[in-house]
């Protein structure tokens, strides 16, 4: 695991209300940096979205996808991924070509003003 987990509340409002954020249909990031050497990550799966089953496979298939991606993203950040409705349907691929091609410009700075 390259990674701690952000378990706080106070942590998850911090990166909602004073980060940036990328998204699309399948699932939605919000980072923030926090001034540490290694980066913190929380799942976000809402009682909307489902039952505990399809929560579960969310944030299994977000855990997966991350672990595939951490090594590339930039070290110091808060980054807190949300799932969608359409989240626990996809498999772990697309959650990645999400982070990587969504997010990981986002965070180094290199996407356009409209996020592509």
């Amino acid at each position: 695991m390259k990674y701690k987990v952000i378990n706080k509340n106070k942590d998850f409002q911090a990166a909602y209300s004073k980060g940036s954020f990328a998204g699309s249909s399948i699932c939605l990031a919000y980072f923030r940096r926090n001034g540490k050497k290694e980066n913190r990550m929380g799942i976000s799966t809402p009682k909307k979205m489902g039952n505990a089953v399809k929560r579960s496979r969310a944030r299994r298939i977000i855990r997966a996808a991350y672990a595939d991606i951490s090594d590339r993203l930039p070290k110091g950040y808060d980054i807190i991924l949300c799932a969608r409705p359409d989240t626990p349907k996809c498999k772990s691929t697309n959650i990645r070509n999400f982070l990587e091609f969504k997010l990981l410009p986002k965070m180094n700075g290199t996407a356009g003003k409209n996020g592509k």
